[in-house]
């Protein structure tokens, strides 16, 4: 399938999602892939919704994408959430505004605070929500389906570019001029939380930047990994 194949059929899902599974939204980190649906989105004038989790530890150059889409999207649903402030001093008090260096257990409460609980505020009352991942990259995502239903958040959700390569995300971004996380440029593919994001080598994988001194298996915030059933 070419990348004008793929960009087609992703037209296609997006309408679906916008025609059948109102209201949607999508989950943006403001990475390369979810600046390629945002564009996508707002160029077809669907009416599906755009987040952003600010956690509170992103870098600068985040946020300053972050205002470009307020900019360059004036039309677009565009919507911030925010960890609850009570609940993460009380965690930084007890464990330490770094304690997330420390375990893999630490890590994934801080992410569940700063990312996860605000997700949920983001999807209550919605029908669907998308989001910008590829199976290429990393092992955790290598299974994930186009669509399948959010058992933990009880809504449907949408990989619409599970199947692009790389060189059809940076393709797509520059043909249509769409604004990009300057980091990238900086050897940053995957980019979070500024303490937990590196720069990667040539020849590392793209996710090797995320929580570096961790396993691969374990890379992952919570967003999109479903809690274990029975």
């Amino acid at each position: 399938m070419s990348f004008s194949d793929r960009l087609a059929a992703t037209q296609v899902l997006l309408a679906e999602i916008a025609r059948d599974y109102a209201p949607a939204v999508l989950a943006n980190s403001l990475g390369a892939e979810d600046m390629v649906l945002t564009d996508m989105i707002s160029k077809a004038g669907l009416p599906i919704g755009v987040f952003c989790l600010d956690t509170g530890r992103l870098h600068p150059e985040t946020y300053d994408l972050l205002q470009r889409v307020h900019i360059d999207y004036p039309a677009l649903e565009l919507k911030v959430y925010y960890p609850d402030a009570a609940s993460l001093a009380d965690w930084v008090n007890q464990r330490g505004v770094n304690a997330f260096y420390e375990s893999v257990e630490l890590r994934k409460q801080c992410c569940a605070l700063r990312k996860i609980e605000p997700l949920a505020r983001a999807l209550s009352g919605r029908k669907a929500w998308l989001t910008g991942m590829r199976s290429q990259q990393s092992p955790t995502r290598s299974s994930l389906e186009i669509r399948a239903f959010d058992d933990d958040h009880q809504l449907m959700k949408f990989n619409p570019l599970l199947d692009w390569t790389e060189a059809d995300v940076w393709q797509y971004l520059r043909d249509n001029a769409v604004p990009y996380n300057t980091l990238h440029d900086q050897h940053y593919p995957s980019i979070g939380c500024a303490p937990c994001t590196r720069a990667i080598s040539a020849g590392e994988d793209v996710r090797a930047g995320r929580w570096w001194w961790e396993n691969p298996e374990t890379k992952e915030c919570g967003l999109h990994v479903r809690s274990q059933q029975g």
